[in-house]
């Protein structure tokens, strides 16, 4: 199993804030997060209690877009949201937003998996040709900035 973590503090904000955004964010609202980069982010398919939406999503991410579906896998209201990646199937890669309070404002800890547990991990390495060094060093100020933009918007 991967695992690439990045980890950001953003003073004037609470995780509900966050939470709350994401959970209810419509193409209109994750533009307004980041013009030109956040494109579409809108609920495909809602269900009670939220886990289980299907979501779509693109974004302008290392040079090229990055667009596909993703189904809301386990929530912690007001602290984690689970998400699993769908190309046309559910395939063994998962991201993770985790929100803890800190002194003025939250910290985001960021965090996607890919791979297998058991006999599968042998496959491991095909996940690292993706989730690799260079994309890992894209991902952490891209998540970075991505959530100091979002404190601003949320601040208007």
């Amino acid at each position: 199993m991967i695992t690439l973590q990045t980890i950001v503090d953003v003073k004037g904000v609470k995780p509900k804030d966050f939470y709350e955004f994401i959970l209810n964010c419509t193409d209109e609202d994750y533009n307004r997060w980041w013009p030109g980069t956040h494109l579409v982010w809108h609920t495909v398919k809602k269900f009670p209690g939220n886990t289980g939406n299907l979501i779509y999503s693109e974004q302008m991410f290392g040079g090229h877009l990055e667009k596909g579906h993703s189904v809301i896998k386990k929530l912690v209201p007001y602290n984690e949201m689970h998400f699993q990646v769908i190309r046309g199937i559910r395939v063994p890669v998962w991201y993770t937003l985790k929100f803890d309070d800190i002194p003025g404002g939250v910290r985001v800890t960021h965090l996607v998996f890919g791979g297998f547990n058991g006999i599968g991990k042998i496959f491991d390495p095909l996940f690292r040709l993706y989730l690799s060094e260079a994309y890992n060093a894209e991902l952490d100020p891209h998540v970075i900035e991505e959530f100091h933009r979002l404190a601003t918007v949320l601040a208007k």
